[in-house]
């Protein structure tokens, strides 16, 4: 049973760097715009590549649970920083502070989830699994 949860839980947490990675793509000026607002000027075309080909790597990396622990310190790498530019509530004015500081921790706790992967790996549902039981056999 925990090896089943082990990859749901990649599944859940890829799904939302997948869809992020999406959106960033589907609504590239409004992304861009509002990198700008949170202060990311500096070479905005190279970070904004840059962040979707981490959030796409990472994720379909912690799907298939090849290198987990590399896609999720990429993932990490990535999720941290922008979760301080994004949702810095506490330089936000009272009326949207509560909004932001929600999901600042909801930021904090998916980088906990990514720590666990981390520290514990992909478990027995991997691709690094089965290519590790590959290699004994032969």
């Amino acid at each position: 049973m925990k090896d089943i949860l082990d990859f749901f839980a990649r599944l859940c947490i890829a799904t939302i760097f997948l869809y992020e990675a999406y959106d960033s793509i589907a609504f590239g000026k409004l992304t861009k715009e509002k990198m700008t607002e949170v202060g990311i000027t500096w070479n905005q075309d190279t970070l904004f590549i840059g962040a979707v080909t981490f959030l796409v790597v990472g994720a379909i990396f912690l799907v298939i649970g090849y290198r987990a622990k590399f896609a999720a310190f990429l993932l990490i790498l990535y999720w941290v920083p922008m979760t301080f530019y994004a949702h810095s509530f506490w330089n936000d004015p009272e009326d949207i502070r509560r909004i932001q500081s929600i999901f600042f921790m909801r930021n904090i706790a998916v980088a906990g989830g990514l720590l666990m992967i981390v520290a514990h790996g992909s478990g027995k549902y991997s691709v690094r699994r089965l290519l590790d039981n590959r290699r004994i056999k032969e």
